[in-house]
């Protein structure tokens, strides 16, 4: 199973990226889909969140200007990132669970610079 993350990039404060991931291999479901950042020399944070069914959670940080989605039939999830703001930066992580198992696997991370 792997987990495919795209969309980072350069962006000055108030602008906007989209991040995918995409999970392929052999899996029969997926469970709950989060993305992590990880800023330098900070933890790992969870940022967003998102069900099966489709609910959603968000870090208080985001709220309000970050948005969670996800495609089943793709096995893609998605987080829209509006507002960015210096503080957003640092690598992005893509996370899920899948049957069978349940098992957790982590996406390589993508990199989002926001400069102000």
């Amino acid at each position: 199973v792997q987990l495919q993350a795209s969309g980072g990039g350069l962006v000055q404060a108030g602008g906007s990226l989209r991040l995918s991931c995409a999970v392929s291999g052999p899996i029969l479901w997926i469970n709950a889909m989060s993305w992590y950042r990880q800023a330098p020399g900070k933890q790992r944070e969870l940022v967003a969140g998102i069900t099966s069914g489709g609910s959603a959670n968000y870090a208080e940080s985001v709220q309000g200007r970050f948005t969670i989605s996800r495609d089943n039939a793709k096995k893609t999830v998605y987080l829209q990132m509006d507002g960015l703001q210096p503080e957003d930066t640092g690598v992005y992580y893509c996370h899920t669970d899948v049957l069978p198992g349940p098992v957790n696997y982590w996406g390589q991370g993508t990199q989002v610079t926001v400069s102000s």
